[in-house]
């Protein structure tokens, strides 16, 4: 399958916060536990936008399939050459290809726009995340226990990284 990989749009965040709740309600990737509502959706997309950095969207058979963007790792001014990166597809949509062509256009954005290090948080285990990451030549440089609660257990953070 050959995604269509296209800049967000606060208009996409219906189809956004849909696929991302179901992560929010039902797994330890993220570890937000309440759910985003659409308008609070287009708010982050707005946001991100105009920092500026990219949030992509990939939409297979004519529907949003997954989503990708990029934050500031962190505020301090000697960070803004880093970013932390993030992948999210629908549920429905998983093992079907799209993951890798959609971080990859994610990855190409920061580099255009300059960055020197991308960094990828992964709740573990996660072996899917692990293999996308990796293969997208992202190492693991962190790992760190039990720092969040979620689903009645204590959850690992590793840290995987790729200089551009």
């Amino acid at each position: 399958m050959h995604p269509v990989i296209r800049p967000a749009a606060p208009g996409d965040a219906d189809a956004i916060a849909r696929i991302y709740n179901h992560y929010v309600a039902d797994t330890c990737v993220t570890f937000e536990t309440e759910e985003v509502f659409a308008a609070e959706m287009a708010q982050r997309i707005t946001d991100t936008l105009e920092m500026p950095l990219p949030w992509l969207v990939a939409e297979a058979d004519g529907a949003i399939a997954g989503y990708a963007y990029a934050a500031k790792w962190k505020g301090r001014c000697a960070y803004r050459y880093s970013v932390e990166t993030t992948v999210y597809l629908d549920p429905m949509c998983t093992g079907r290809g799209l993951g890798l062509p959609l971080y990859a256009a994610l990855i190409d954005a920061v580099k255009t726009l300059g960055m020197r290090a991308a960094i990828g948080g992964i709740a573990l285990p996660n072996a899917p995340s692990i293999t996308l990451h990796e293969r997208l030549g992202f190492r693991k440089v962190g790992h760190f226990e039990q720092v969040g609660f979620k689903q009645d257990r204590w959850i690992d953070v590793g840290y995987w990284q790729r200089l551009l």
